[in-house]
């Protein structure tokens, strides 16, 4: 390995969305800074298998309400 190019290799604290946490092994921040998730396993659709519905209204419905008159003449 060359001298000098790889980043430091030190411990962090990574704190999940229901509020557990632990340490590991990472080259982010510095030594004993805290990392946040916004989604992690225990929360995200693509592991939990819950699917939450984001829209009620429906995004096509909202968009042809919004330009319902966009290419409509009147003489």
């Amino acid at each position: 390995m060359k001298p000098d190019i790889h980043p430091e290799y030190h411990e962090i604290n990574i704190i999940m969305t229901d509020g557990t946490a632990y340490k590991t092994r990472s080259c982010m921040g510095k030594e004993g800074d805290t990392l946040r998730l916004d989604i992690d396993p225990k929360s995200h659709p693509a592991w939990t298998g819950i699917q939450r519905v984001m829209d009620t209204g429906g995004q096509v419905a909202k968009f042809n309400k919004r330009f319902a008159g966009i290419g409509t003449r009147t003489k």
